[in-house]
């Protein structure tokens, strides 16, 4: 073996040490998430998510959200969740602080989400989380079909409506989009010479086989400076309105993610880290 060889070996063998190790079939217990990339879950130690009191702007969707999750949670029936919308107003981190609340200390949740191109592979993800003695909140995370890619669109269908492989009584499904319709749509659509109406409908189905489809919008100034004022007044921070909104011009939008970056500034100024 070459020294080079030798080099690349160590490497590897260095690389495989501090990999997170892939859960078995079976592993479905002991974490709080978990991450699956196609053909393996992989264990997350922590859920990364605000206190869902912290969430403002959007109270009537997070107790939408929060309530349905904790149904399911506690073992009750509950929906599939599309949440769509403007960018920045805490979709994601929504479905997370849900999940993390609903888990509370017993963990009888667990998120488990699925990277965007292994949508193809849900159906054995499905196999592994059905007949645990657990539930999980399946997040699919800014999703977004194009063309080619309606086999994986299918796939999703065919799990919230029951299909070949339906999803398990154990599992709900959390995806957010910032399109209601999800698959994209085009205005080559409206000249279609034989029916344009069946590609709308089509663009259309997926989203309706959700639950709950829930709508976020952009983030007025009043509802800006309500999120900064929760994360400021629960970290201690001292700020002010006109900082606040100079911060917000500077940056050419108003949302949960701006406010957000405001309040990381606000710690960095006062030489404090927020976690």
């Amino acid at each position: 073996m070459t020294d080079n060889d030798q080099t690349l070996a160590r490497i590897a063998a260095a690389l495989e040490r501090i990999a997170p190790a892939p859960t078995d079939a079976q592993d479905v217990l002991s974490a709080p998430a978990y991450g699956w990339d196609g053909k393996a879950l992989t264990a997350i130690p922590a859920i990364d998510a605000p206190p869902l009191e912290l969430l403002r702007g959007i109270d009537r969707q997070r107790d939408t959200v929060a309530e349905n999750v904790a149904r399911h949670a506690a073992g009750a029936d509950a929906h599939d969740m599309l949440l769509w919308g403007a960018r920045g107003m805490g979709k994601s981190a929504l479905v997370r602080a849900s999940v993390k609340a609903a888990a509370g200390p017993s963990g009888h949740i667990a998120l488990v989400q699925a990277a965007g191109d292994a949508l193809g592979t849900l159906p054995a993800l499905m196999s592994v989380l059905r007949g645990a003695d657990r539930r999980f909140l399946l997040f699919i995370d800014d999703i977004g079909f194009g063309a080619g890619q309606e086999n994986e669109a299918r796939t999703l269908r065919s799990l919230l409506e029951g299909g070949v492989t339906p999803r398990p009584a154990n599992v709900r499904i959390a995806v957010t989009s910032n399109r209601r319709a999800i698959v994209s749509r085009h205005m080559a659509e409206q000249d279609d010479p034989v029916n344009p109406r069946d590609a709308v409908d089509d663009t259309l189905a997926l989203a309706d086989r959700f639950g709950l489809s829930i709508g976020f919008h952009n983030c007025t100034q009043d509802d800006y400076l309500a999120i900064i004022a929760a994360y400021a007044d629960h970290y201690g921070l001292a700020w002010e309105q006109s900082d606040a909104l100079e911060w917000s011009k500077r940056r050419g939008a108003r949302s949960g993610r701006v406010a957000r970056h405001y309040v990381t500034e606000l710690a960095g100024r006062a030489g404090r880290t927020l976690g």
